[in-house]
C-alpha cells in the first residue's frame, strides 16, 4: 500500500490509481486484492488482477496510472487497456524465486567450525554473524524447506552435540 501511496504522490494530477496484487505465494488465493479507484466497477483492477494471477508469480503489485482526457474508452476498452497494459508489463518483467530463509544460532567449539561450515554450504546456508570468545556462536541462515534436513546432519556429524537455536 505504500508503493501506491508513493505513486498517487508522484502523479497528484492523475485520475486513477489502479491497482492490484498478490501478496502470497502464487496459489494462495486468500492474500490478492485489486482497486478501480474510481473506474467503473469490474473495469481496472480485477482484469489487472486475471493478468497477475495468470503469471505464476506472487509478491507482486501492479500500479496503472491513467490521466483522463481524449478518447473515451467505454467498459470494453478499459478492461482491455488495464488488463492488457499489465500483460505488456510482465513481459518486461525480471523476477526471482523468493526462498523462505530460516535464521538461528548455533555456539561451538574451535574445532566444529569447519563441519558446521561445511554442512551450512551443502544446504547453501550462510554464517551472517559470527562471534569468537571461548567459543563460537554463530547466527546462520538457510533455505526454510531444508531446515530439519540441515539439523538432521548437524546432530549426526556432531554426535548430538550441536543443536541450532532460534
Amino acid at each position: 500500500m505504500a508503493y501506491i501511496r508513493q505513486l498517487k504522490a508522484e502523479h497528484p494530477s492523475a485520475r486513477h490509481h489502479c491497482s492490484a496484487f498478490i501478496a502470497g505465494t502464487p496459489g494462495d488465493g486468500q492474500q490478492w486484492g485489486f482497486s478501480d479507484d474510481g473506474e467503473p466497477s469490474g473495469t481496472a483492477g480485477k482484469p489487472m488482477l486475471a493478468q497477475l494471477q495468470g503469471s505464476g508469480l506472487g509478491e507482486v503489485c501492479a500500479v496503472v496510472v491513467r490521466y483522463s482526457g481524449g478518447i473515451k474508452l467505454g467498459t470494453g476498452g478499459l478492461v482491455k487497456a488495464y488488463g492488457g497494459g499489465v500483460a505488456d508489463a510482465l513481459k518486461q518483467l525480471q523476477s526471482r524465486e523468493k526462498i523462505p530463509q530460516r535464521t538461528f544460532s548455533l555456539q561451538c567449539d574451535y574445532g566444529t567450525l569447519k563441519t558446521i561450515e561445511y554442512l551450512l554450504a551443502q544446504y547453501s546456508g550462510v554464517i551472517e554473524e559470527r562471534l569468537y570468545t571461548e567459543t563460537i556462536t554463530l547466527r546462520c541462515s538457510i533455505d526454510a524447506r531444508c531446515y530439519n534436513a540441515f539439523c538432521q546432519q548437524l546432530l549426526q556429524a556432531s554426535d548430538g552435540q550441536l543443536q541450532p537455536q532460534k
